[in-house]
């Protein structure tokens, strides 16, 4: 699962929490930021019971994240899909049988997935953005750093930047979305995608859609 399909369960409660929010995306905003820092259950477990509601809430949704991969990446739709973009990549790659195509269909199931989920209701995505806003950079930093094994100087710029930068309305458009793909491919040194690979998206983004629903029967259900 990618950023917004972890979250979007919770954005119409009317309680819906920014930090519960946050946490759902902090795993995921460590491995592009700060590879070397790892949470761990044992790690965010203090922080369910502690006193000061938005470090809960925020160690909450970290937890959420978790068992939403868990249940997601263990589903049949989510198999068959991820390898039938996998066949897709390989093809755009003139054969290539390394770890490019696998991971690459792993990947594109899940951003399109989050682009289906924001074409449906574009309004969510503002107020996930917005919920986002009410959260401080600099606090988020200090709280994963009081958990993790060892502290993080990266996650405050880097959800700065993901705020900033409005990174998920870029799944929408093909051209927009290949660069975000290179942008992860030149940071795991897997090699920048050609241009013309943009012409598989839309085919690619079919086949997401017509297994749309069996993989939203994996998310999100409140742990």
């Amino acid at each position: 699962m990618n950023y917004f399909a972890h979250a979007v369960g919770f954005l119409d409660r009317a309680d819906a929490d920014p930090h519960f929010v946050a946490g759902t995306a902090v795993p995921d905003w460590l491995t592009v930021a700060d590879r070397a820092v790892r949470v761990r259950a044992k790690h965010i477990r203090p922080l369910l019971a502690d006193a000061h509601g938005p470090t809960a809430a925020l160690a909450r949704g970290i937890v959420q994240h978790w068992a939403d991969d868990a249940r997601f990446h263990g589903t049949r739709a989510f198999v068959e899909t991820s390898l039938g973009l996998t066949v897709l990549a390989r093809g755009a790659l003139g054969g290539d049988d390394g770890f490019r195509p696998s991971f690459l269909g792993h990947l594109l199931t899940e951003l399109l997935l989050d682009a289906s989920l924001i074409a449906q209701d574009p309004g969510r995505l503002e107020r996930y953005y917005g919920l986002l806003e009410r959260v401080d950079g600099d606090w988020l930093q200090a709280v994963v750093s009081r958990a993790a094994p060892r502290p993080t100087e990266r996650l405050a710029a880097m959800f700065w930047g993901f705020r900033r930068e409005r990174v998920l309305w870029d799944y929408l458009q093909d051209g927009k979305l290949l660069v975000r793909l290179n942008q992860v491919m030149r940071r795991l040194r897997l090699g920048e995608l050609p241009g013309h690979f943009a012409q598989l998206l839309p085919e690619a983004r079919r086949l997401v859609e017509s297994r749309k629903t069996e993989l939203l029967d994996a998310i999100p259900a409140l742990v």
